[in-house]
């Protein structure tokens, strides 16, 4: 058996996320409060307490991030450990530091970076919007000619997410939807992201991540931008940076998992979107959750049922 813990990106988050793991384990306190501490904001406050600006990117990045290591954290307690990591566009910080090539700390100091970047970059201009039931190359030909948008994500087959900006989407939509797809579903975010809008945002953010210093992968991750598995470090500053302005291949990065040998993948997050994504490309592998303390339990119990039937 070979385990992938998968983590959710910017607009999977909800109020109260994780928040039972911060009141039961001292693991997870701790790490709400270093990264409060570290990155100025009452992260706790933010996560539980019905606060509107979870929603605004410069808190839902190292909100997020802190809420699934906490969670990653109690799991691995338990004795859940992954052979392999991946994550959707803010998620890949996650599964880096899951992969051991970056420090939590570290971490939060750069996605609190990354989030005000983002944010300063494309302040209300753009919007994204999943497009479902649709393949790449008919998305492609619609779009054609609509200056100003972009293609974000590769999610799964049937689901791609468009980008850039706000009129541009909107009018790529329209015309998806009469060149056959089956719906477009605007998503809760204000900002062009993975598209060239950002390129400078990505440029202004590789300076600080050429500040870190990142240790060797312990095990691989799936990167964002290529869709495939990294085992060298070395690779990680030009992949973040220019994640931000590229194309996500969640569905390459989910495949290229499998191929692998990954049998298993564990969202660990709030929300089942990245579940969605595997069910939809995979046949035959173990989708497991972990949004809750109570889900660790499960979890762990079902890992090991899995593991004795393999003997």
């Amino acid at each position: 058996m070979k385990i992938a813990f998968v983590y959710p990106g910017q607009g999977s988050q909800k109020n109260g996320m994780m928040q039972d793991f911060y009141e039961n384990c001292n693991k997870a306190e701790e790490m709400f409060e270093t990264a409060g501490k570290i990155s100025g904001y009452d992260i706790a406050d933010l996560c539980f307490n019905e606060k509107e600006e979870l929603n605004q990117t410069k808190y839902t990045q190292v909100c997020l991030l802190t809420a699934c290591m906490a969670a990653t954290e109690v799991l691995e307690e338990e004795g859940v450990k992954p052979d392999a990591t991946c994550g959707l566009s803010l998620g890949e910080y996650t599964a880096l530091v899951a992969s051991g090539a970056m420090s939590f700390e570290d971490a939060i100091k750069l996605v609190t970076i990354r989030g005000q970047i983002m944010e300063e970059a494309a302040p209300d201009i753009g919007g994204m919007s999943a497009v479902i039931g649709m393949d790449e190359e008919s998305l492609r030909e619609g779009m054609e000619g609509i200056e100003g948008a972009y293609v974000a994500n590769f999610n799964c087959p049937g689901q791609i997410v468009i980008t850039g900006y706000k009129d541009a989407v909107e009018k790529a939509g329209e015309v998806l939807k009469e060149k056959g797809a089956k719906r477009v579903i605007p998503l809760k975010c204000s900002g062009p992201f993975h598209s060239p809008i950002m390129e400078d945002a990505g440029k202004k953010l590789r300076k600080y991540i050429d500040e870190l210093e990142l240790d060797d992968l312990e095990i691989p991750y799936a990167a964002n931008l290529t869709g495939s598995l990294v085992t060298d470090s070395n690779q990680i500053p030009e992949l973040l940076e220019k994640q931000v302005s590229g194309s996500v291949r969640m569905q390459q990065d989910i495949e290229a998992l499998a191929k692998a040998g990954v049998d298993t993948f564990i969202e660990i997050g709030p929300g089942k979107t990245i579940s969605g994504f595997v069910k939809k490309t995979l046949e035959g592998v173990n989708i497991l959750n972990v949004e809750t303390l109570e889900d660790v339990k499960t979890v762990a119990a079902r890992v090991k049922e899995l593991a004795e039937a393999e003997k």
